[in-house]
């Protein structure tokens, strides 16, 4: 695709996200803010009994970039286990966007992953170390 393309692929999630919303009796939920710029988002999960997300879903604000990346985020996390979540990084995220993120824009593309984990690693009972790497 080229990166007009792309550009309309973002805001098509931008403009009708998708999974947007609440789960009636989420399992894992967490909430974050990036402080920069005041995108915030909050995910909720439900799991089935061998940790696997039946259900995704995010409410928040901000801008193209933080909501696009979390709706296609909370699509592609259902079916996965809460291992795969945690060896999730960066990459995947702007493997997923498609397009060059400037540095600027790189915290606003990963919150919604940061928030993810931060849920897995609340349900599992774990400290969630956040890493420039991801």
């Amino acid at each position: 695709m080229s990166s007009e393309m792309y550009q309309e692929f973002i805001m098509d999630y931008y403009r009708n996200p998708r999974n947007f919303g609440t789960l009636p009796a989420p399992q894992a939920k967490h909430r974050d803010t990036n402080p920069l710029c005041g995108d915030a988002i909050e995910i909720q999960l439900t799991l089935d009994s061998n940790g696997t997300i039946t259900a995704a879903k995010f409410n928040g604000k901000g801008c193209a970039i933080s909501q696009a990346a979390t709706s296609m985020l909370t699509e592609f996390v259902i079916g996965k286990k809460t291992e795969e979540i945690q060896q999730m990084g960066k990459e995947d995220i702007l493997d997923m966007l498609g397009i060059p993120i400037s540095f600027v824009r790189l915290k606003c593309a990963l919150l919604g992953l940061k928030v993810l984990k931060m849920s897995v690693y609340d349900y599992l009972g774990q400290k969630y170390e956040n890493g420039e790497s991801e």
